[in-house]
């Protein structure tokens, strides 16, 4: 019997990009393993928005697959609070495993800490750690922190965990191709490039255009409301210019939802509307009565490697898409999707010019929805996983 430890702070039934690439992929995983092998997972319950919560087991078995799932203390979205929420997360995990024996060590990981946690137990235990790669830790923070002495004295140690962290892996899986020069240093290991994907409830067999109000012409951003999104910088101020026959529709929560308050009302805006985060089938309602899918990163060097998973659930959905990124993720769209208006970052003159100057259309992305359909990512990804057990 083999047994693979799978980390991932975050798993169904939450809402957010590592819920949705983890959960269907730990499925898939266990299917592909032997019926006697046992893939257990250990998350969080429910817990990427403050302001959303759904009832989760805590132990929950499926054949050969566990979920466990360990209930953190109440935080916000906060810098420090994310740092308690997993040291809680990481303490508890390690009383889980203490007297388990594992094979592998998976760990999807976005902030640095999740495969930091996988280094640990596997190198402890001189078994093989497979990493999955969201985002690069030290490279956004070098960005996002302002603080001078925090980030002197921060970023070296950082980058020295990176360091052995992912000298240890066996295998990386880098989730944006964008990652690949940054990991050139890190020799050791085995490199794949599976992205995030399609899931199916975005594929629709209608364009829903019978739904579409002709008056106002509405712009949907749903998700993180972070200072990695930005959209402080460009939503107020463009929803200023065009007037009141657009409307902005903000669905989720996070760090900078305040930031994203402050500007609205600076601005004096009545155009712009700020929504708790919905279950998926809720927001395919609201995409359905969208005229336009938004997505934006801030306009940091950082996420010019990045590619969100917003363009997959975006470019599935038969919408126009704004999408205001640059770097990787540009050339991506470019490269992939069609009918999409192209922005620089935080440039809502841009995004004003390009919506008055478009010729309004809806069409599938057919091409785009069979080359990039999650299931087949996760079964050639399982596999690899699979491989070094």
């Amino acid at each position: 019997m083999k047994k693979i430890l799978y980390l991932s702070f975050y798993f169904e039934p939450d809402l957010c990009a590592g819920s949705f690439r983890n959960s269907p992929l730990a499925r898939e995983l266990a299917r592909q393993v032997g019926p006697n092998d046992m893939v257990d997972v250990i998350t969080t319950v429910p817990n990427r928005y403050s302001s959303f919560s759904a009832e989760a087991q805590q132990d929950e078995h499926a054949g050969n697959l566990r979920i466990r799932r360990i209930m953190l203390p109440s935080h916000k979205s906060g810098f420090i609070d994310q740092i308690k929420a997993f040291y809680h997360y990481y303490r508890e995990v390690k009383n889980k495993i203490q007297y388990t024996e594992y094979d592998l060590v998976f760990a999807s990981s976005s902030r640095l800490f999740t495969a930091y946690l996988g280094y640990r137990i596997a190198s402890k235990r001189g078994i093989p750690l497979y990493l999955d790669i969201r985002d690069i830790f030290t490279d956004t923070l070098n960005d996002v922190i302002v603080n001078r002495l925090v980030k002197f004295l921060l970023l070296p140690v950082l980058r020295k965990i990176e360091a052995a962290v992912f000298n240890y892996a066996i295998h990386i899986n880098l989730i944006s191709a964008g990652f690949k020069e940054y990991f050139s240093k890190y020799a050791k290991p085995q490199y794949s490039y599976y992205t995030n994907g399609i899931d199916q409830e975005f594929i629709q067999s209608s364009t829903y255009e019978e739904l579409l109000a002709p008056s106002p012409i509405t712009i949907t951003y749903a998700g993180n409301i972070g200072e990695g999104q930005g959209l402080h910088k460009i939503i107020p101020q463009a929803a200023k210019i065009l007037g009141d026959q657009y409307h902005f529709k903000v669905i989720g929560d996070g760090g900078a939802r305040k930031l994203l308050a402050a500007a609205i009302e600076l601005e004096q805006v009545n155009n712009v509307s700020i929504e708790k985060p919905v279950k998926r089938a809720e927001l395919l309602e609201i995409y359905k009565r969208s005229h336009y899918l938004f997505m934006h990163l801030n306009d940091y060097l950082a996420f010019e490697k990045v590619l969100p998973s917003k363009v997959f659930e975006l470019g599935a959905f038969p919408r126009p898409v704004i999408a205001g990124v640059n770097g990787y993720a540009r050339s991506f769209i470019q490269q992939h999707l069609s009918n999409v208006l192209l922005i620089q970052p935080a440039n809502p003159d841009e995004l004003v010019d390009k919506l008055r100057d478009y010729s309004y259309q809806i069409e599938n992305r057919d091409h785009f929805i069979r080359s990039f359909n999650r299931k087949q990512i996760n079964t050639e990804m399982a596999a690899s996983i699979a491989g070094y057990l």
